[in-house]
This record gives structure tokens, C-alpha cells and sequence, in this order.
């Protein structure tokens, strides 16, 4: 006979089947599910890092398939402009006014400096401190952006107005900035609470030392910068580019990816432009790569002048064009066996050829004969025997002209600078200007 719980124990047997073969029906389910997703994953980030690789590969490549670009994105955006105006005190005057460009498909970039004591009155004889272009910031950004367009002939659409914390707390939150301080600096004035000391040479410079480099001009006895660097305002605007040049340089280490929302935080607080995130975010990507060797600048050529008994800075108008050509003009495109190939073009003069190492030979060339058109002839000179110009702008006045091999290079391409120039006379110096000679032009040029 069997007992009354036998039945119960078949009907829970046979429940324990059904369920398992339903679990393991659940089971395989999941499991096809799972697999569709790890197919779908994997697939994705197939497409991702062929897209990311067709944009470029690295942290670029990786920034611009984050953000929706393809390889046809870069070739199609323009040369970005902007006004970078730098201010130091309560009076809302600028210390340093700068037109900025970046393009990204050329992965060129380039400053100008503007004097801040340059004149854009209308009339000489009445001329006051309003007629300074530091002073028109105090009406709008917007009045500063229409001066510099109508100096420089360019349609300049954006500016940045930075507080001069801004750049002392980036410097701070990047561990600072390593730089060669080319002289002694020491300056008091009480009235700016300006303090300046600063050793001579290669150093650590953090943000309070920062602010010190960028405003000095002059020690308290009045010797300032040397002449075949730029006097004065002059030797302030170039260290300004120099220490720009640096500070890019160090804050786009790997490292200080990890700082982007401080660094973020630090320009929300200090920095006031019309520069829309949207339009910005297109040329992120292709900026964290930057070369830092591709970036030229130069700085409004001209003279001081006394003007109703002030002193501004008179542009020269037909250079001040050709500078502006050859810092922000579209690079040309040449045919070469069949390829087509983007850069400036030069000349090679009959009867000269040029070696690969004249072709890596890095001049710059600072006017001091009061010549406003010996930069310009100077400069041709040098790029038709295939030597690269690629620094040049005005200084203090100099008798003779003075060419110094900074990396001692052989005195074969010493004698054929002379040549090329019809002048100077050779000499050696540091290597602390990244190029290979110094040219400073003399009153004796020709």
C-alpha cells in the first residue's frame, strides 16, 4: 500500500522539473541577451576606434570620435581668432593686448602683440591718454575688438579678457612653469603694490612670480632688457609670447588632463569673452596636440612718438600689413610630383642650393636700424637660401648690425648670412632664444 505522502513527493519531483527547465530556459535567455550586448559593445567600439584611428589616433583621435567628428572635420574648420587682452589692476586698463590665432588643420598658431600705449586717435595735436588702445577697454571689449580690426585689417570676431590671476592660478595648479628668466629683475612702486624680484636664469616659476615676469619692464635703476632682445615694452611683450609658449607647452602634459575641472573652474572665475563653449569644443581635439615649435609671433611694427606732449606708439601702416600677412595669411598650396602639399613657399636664388641642414636652420630677426622695410628685405634674404625666419619684430635703436650663432653652427652658413645680407658682423652667444642665430639689424644695413 503506498502512503498518502508518496503522490505529494512525485508532484514535487515533477514541479522541481519544470521549474529547472524553466530557470535554465531563463538562463540560455540571458545568456543570448548578454551575448547580443558583448556583440554590440564590441562592434561599437570596433567603429569607435576605426573612426578614432581615421581622426587621428592618440588623445586627439580619442576627443575627436568622443565628440562626433569624422577625418573630413578638421579639413573643414576655419583659422580660429580671437583678442587676448590681459588686465593687472582695478583700473581696467590692459598690460598686454594680443591677437591669437589657431588652425587646426595646418596645426599653425600665432600672437601679435599690440603696444599698449599705441595710438588710435584722430587727431595728433589733441591726443591724450584716451587715445591709447589700453584704455579703450574701459568703455567695452567690444570698442577694444573694433580698433584692433581696423590696426590689424582682420575680421577678429571673439576676445578674452583675462584678469592677470587667471594665469598665476593655472600656473599654481600645474606645479608651475619651468623658464629662463633672461636678466636680474628687481623693481619696487609702491602705488601698483607691484614687487618685483626675480633671479636671472632657468627656474620654477609659480603664480606670484608669474605676475612679477609678465608686468616687468625696467629695474628701479632703468636698465631693462638687451637691445637684440627688445628694450622696455618691447623685452615685456616678448617675454609675455615666450612665457605663453611655455605655460601651452606644460599644461598639455598627460598629466594635467586629470586638472581639466580646476583648470576650468579657474577660467570661469577670472576670464570674461564672447567665445561660445560650442564653437570651442570643435578645436579641443586637435589642440591637445599642439606643437609648441609651430607657434610664431611678432609684435606691431613702428616708433614711439611725443604727441601734445604724451608719448604713444605709432604704427607703421605698410608693415604692419605685411606682418599681419605673414603671421595670419592662408598657407598656399603647391603641386609637387603629382602630390599637393600645404606650406609657404620661398624662392631659391640662381646659382644656390639649399642642403637639408640650411633647411633646419632657425633665424630670428629683430629691426633695430629705424629701416621700417629692412625686417621685410632681411627676411626674404634669409628664406630664399631656405633658412626658417621663425622669429622677427622690431627692437631699440643699434648702430651696427650683429649676427650671433647661438648653436654653434659652422662658419660656413655665418659667411653665408653676411652674403645674403650685405652686412653684420659675427658673433657667439647662449642658447637661450630656441633658434640657432640671432640677426639684429644695424643702422649700417645698407
Amino acid at each position: 500500500m503506498k502512503s498518502k505522502k508518496e503522490p505529494n513527493i512525485e508532484m514535487n519531483v515533477e514541479t522541481r522539473k519544470k521549474k529547472k527547465k524553466k530557470k535554465s530556459k531563463g538562463w540560455k535567455i540571458f545568456r543570448i541577451v548578454l551575448l547580443v550586448v558583448l556583440i554590440a559593445l564590441l562592434i561599437g567600439a570596433g567603429v569607435f576606434a576605426y573612426r578614432m584611428q581615421k581622426n587621428g589616433g592618440g588623445v586627439s583621435g580619442f576627443l575627436a570620435t568622443a565628440v562626433g567628428h569624422d577625418e573630413e572635420t578638421r579639413k573643414n574648420l576655419p583659422p580660429l581668432y580671437c583678442l587676448v587682452l590681459g588686465k593687472s589692476d582695478e583700473m581696467e586698463l590692459t598690460d598686454s593686448i594680443m591677437v591669437c590665432s589657431y588652425d587646426p588643420k595646418n596645426q599653425k598658431a600665432s600672437l601679435l602683440s599690440i603696444p599698449r600705449d599705441t595710438f588710435i586717435g584722430d587727431s595728433e595735436a589733441n591726443a591724450d591718454t584716451f587715445d591709447k588702445i589700453n584704455a579703450v577697454y574701459q568703455i567695452s571689449p567690444e570698442k577694444a575688438l573694433k580698433e584692433v580690426n581696423e590696426l590689424t585689417g582682420l575680421d577678429i570676431q571673439y576676445y578674452v579678457a583675462i584678469d592677470s590671476k587667471a594665469i598665476t592660478e593655472v600656473v599654481d595648479a600645474i606645479g608651475g612653469v619651468w623658464f629662463d628668466v633672461l636678466i636680474k629683475m628687481w623693481y619696487r612702486d609702491y602705488t601698483q603694490n607691484l614687487f618685483i624680484n626675480l633671479d636671472a636664469g632657468y627656474q620654477l616659476i609659480n603664480g606670484n612670480k608669474t605676475e612679477q615676469l609678465l608686468r616687468f619692464r625696467h629695474n628701479q635703476d632703468g636698465s631693462t632688457y638687451p637691445a637684440w632682445y627688445g628694450e622696455g615694452d618691447y623685452g615685456r611683450m616678448r617675454t609675455q609670447r615666450e612665457f605663453i609658449k611655455a605655460t601651452i607647452e606644460q599644461t598639455m602634459k598627460v598629466e594635467n588632463i586629470f586638472k581639466i575641472t580646476e583648470l576650468i573652474d579657474i577660467v570661469n572665475r577670472n576670464v570674461d569673452t564672447n567665445l561660445d563653449f560650442n564653437v570651442l569644443k570643435d578645436y579641443v581635439p586637435y589642440a591637445v596636440e599642439f606643437n609648441t615649435d609651430n607657434l610664431y609671433s611678432e609684435d606691431v611694427p613702428g616708433a614711439s612718438k611725443k604727441m601734445n606732449g604724451l608719448w604713444f606708439f605709432k604704427p607703421d601702416e605698410e608693415e604692419t600689413k605685411e606682418v599681419v600677412e605673414r603671421l595670419f595669411g592662408e598657407e598656399e598650396e603647391v603641386e609637387e610630383e603629382g602630390n599637393t602639399i600645404s606650406g609657404n613657399t620661398t624662392n631659391t636664388q640662381e646659382g644656390t642650393t639649399s642642403t637639408e641642414e640650411d633647411k633646419a636652420i632657425t633665424i630670428e630677426v629683430l629691426n633695430g636700424s629705424g629701416n621700417t622695410k629692412a625686417l621685410k628685405e632681411v627676411t626674404e634674404a634669409l628664406e630664399e637660401l631656405g633658412y626658417q625666419v621663425t622669429k622677427s619684430g622690431n627692437t631699440s635703436s643699434t648702430s651696427k648690425t650683429i649676427i650671433i650663432n647661438r648653436t654653434n653652427k659652422s662658419t660656413t652658413i655665418e659667411d653665408a648670412i653676411q652674403k645674403a645680407i650685405e652686412a653684420g658682423t659675427a658673433s657667439s652667444g647662449e642658447n637661450n632664444a630656441n633658434v640657432d642665430f640671432t640677426i639684429i639689424i644695424g643702422k649700417d644695413y645698407k
